[in-house]
């Protein structure tokens, strides 16, 4: 099989166009090409009247060798490489020890999958509910009912990526194709087929919801046991070994390979593997607004007259300025044709996310628009100086909201002119429980304030509009990534506990539902490969 890439196209070609396309590029006959896969397509967008859609192609062909040959020096085609999934280790019947998963997001689950599919038979422990549970509380906290601080945004199945964009895009390096893997999981579970080729896929709240069970079910038929409203509260260590653990129920489980992927919000969890002794750094973060604008406007200007084609959707955006004040502020999490969200786990705080539905069919774009923390400029000292600060803006953020949970929020214009707003212009925004118009200079560091308001004039000149001051704030972004890292080796083991496998967002090794995914297969290999050794050694 052989891959072509570059293969550029008109936005609106005809069906036939990509077979001729791949026939003159190889001046071959028609009978002489077999079959052809998309494996990618995205799209060329600078100029708006004529935007380009850009094709990976695998193709089957008589005598593909002669026609590599033939291109040796052509870079757009080459073998097409092997993408399929290959598990490195199955588990004996004689092993008597099971693993356990801490945490049930993207990166538990698919650790929890893999661990699972490789005969393992993992223990999965979530502190949250089931997903369609966990959903009620998340929609009732958002109709101002009370917040649950065990499931809600950050706890419960699925984790944090279940109530945001859904967005299946990364920039990690993968060189074996450990995405293929987590696209065709999500494939199987339910996911749109268009996933495994369009260059930004992305599923959407409600669909993820159906997944998920979907792959939780697979999990339990393979063997796999899943407990919810299971929260960790001590790890057994011994000599610097990990031996088991104890859930908050007082129910003690025993096990010398555990993987933790908590998720970036499990503060009380961080104290607690701090306080016996587990390697924690401070890392780098970012705190910001989400910002809205009408997704209309999004669209004409990024896409000009081809606004609304359905290829290409609603429009999103990446932007980034670096400040006078030696900070740099960042779009962050975009979400197209969707809303902000109350995503509070703790009581009396409020954090903004966003979330949007496959359609991306809601009147608003938003996104966080942040700043960049650095611990040793910021919060030096202690390990979990990033997380007090967190606190202290969400703490901040719920007063000036007027401590119900309504979040506070500024029209662009009265931000950047240093006045507090009193009336919403022509951008309604989309956060619940509710909104209280007030001033967001007041909500984070002076510099975070100054750096925004820089920020946000010199995105207009990329985004005609985005200054626009009726466009609306909405305070306070804060979780954008962990505070910490919780350091491991080269064999995915935390650095000072064997045993202790850190993986995912929580422990500073991913940025979203892919690399969480990616993440929890690179560690459920390591640590299948470990259980083999520790099984195979012979006893003393």
């Amino acid at each position: 099989m052989l891959r072509l890439t570059e293969i550029k196209l008109p936005l609106n070609h005809d069906e036939n166009a990509i077979n001729t396309a791949i026939l003159h590029k190889l001046t071959l006959q028609p009978e002489q090409l077999h079959s052809v896969t998309v494996f990618k397509r995205g799209f060329d967008a600078r100029k708006k009247s004529d935007i380009q859609l850009i094709y990976t192609l695998d193709i089957e062909v008589d005598n593909e060798a002669a026609l590599l040959k033939k291109f040796a020096k052509d870079q757009h085609v080459k073998p097409a490489p092997d993408t399929s999934y290959k598990f490195v280790a199955k588990a004996p019947a004689t092993l008597t020890e099971r693993p356990i998963v801490i945490g049930l997001g993207p990166c538990g689950l698919f650790a929890g999958l893999l661990l699972a599919q490789m005969g393992f038979k993992p223990i999965i422990l979530e502190r949250g509910k089931e997903v369609r549970e966990r959903t009620k509380d998340t929609f009732g906290f958002w109709r101002g009912k009370a917040l649950n601080p065990e499931s809600n945004v950050q706890y419960g199945e699925g984790g944090a990526g279940t109530f945001s964009d859904g967005k299946l895009y990364s920039q990690v390096k993968d060189p074996k194709h450990y995405g293929r893997k987590v696209m065709s999981e999500f494939v199987a579970a339910g996911a749109p087929d268009e996933i495994m080729y369009v260059s930004k896929p992305h599923i959407g709240t409600f669909k993820l919801v159906a997944m998920v069970e979907k792959m939780r079910a697979n999990i339990i038929e393979l063997g796999g046991e899943i407990r919810f409203s299971s929260r960790v509260d001590k790890l057994h260590i011994d000599n610097e070994q990990l031996t088991g653990l104890t859930l908050s129920n007082g129910e003690q489980l025993y096990s010398k390979h555990v993987v933790l992927a908590v998720g970036h919000s499990a503060r009380d969890t961080f104290q607690m593997l701090f306080d016996q002794g587990v390697y924690v750094e401070a890392k780098p973060f970012s705190v910001g607004f989400r910002i809205e604008h009408e997704q209309s406007m999004i669209d004409e200007c990024r896409f000009g007259p081809n606004a609304g084609n359905p290829i290409l959707g609603a429009a999103d955006y990446k932007l980034v300025h670096h400040c006078n004040n030696g900070r740099t502020v960042y779009s962050f999490c975009m979400c197209p044709g969707g809303t902000v969200v109350a995503a509070a786990s703790e009581q009396g705080r409020v954090v903004t996310n966003g979330m949007s539905q496959y359609s991306r069919h809601e009147r608003n774009a938003n996104s966080a628009i942040v700043v960049g923390i650095d611990p040793e400029r910021d919060y030096p000292g202690h390990p979990l100086a990033g997380i007090e600060l967190q606190r202290q803006l969400e703490a901040l953020a719920f007063k000036l909201g007027g401590e119900n949970y309504h979040a506070p929020a500024q029209l662009i214009g009265d931000f950047l002119s240093g006045k507090p707003s009193t009336e919403l212009g022509e951008v309604k925004p989309s956060y619940t429980p509710g909104i209280t118009l007030t001033d967001l200079a007041q909500a984070l560091p002076e510099f975070a304030v100054t750096a925004l308001r820089e920020a946000i004039p010199a995105f207009d000149r990329q985004i005609k509009g985005f200054a626009k001051a009726d466009g609306l704030l909405t305070g306070v972004e804060t979780r954008t990534s962990s505070p910490i890292c919780i350091k491991r080796g080269a064999d995915y083991q935390s650095v000072n506990i064997k045993g202790l496998y850190p993986a995912g967002e929580g422990a500073g090794y991913a940025g979203g539902i892919l690399s969480a995914g990616i993440d929890g297969i690179k560690v459920a290999e390591a640590l299948a490969l470990a259980m083999l050794d520790a099984d195979s050694a012979p006893s003393a």
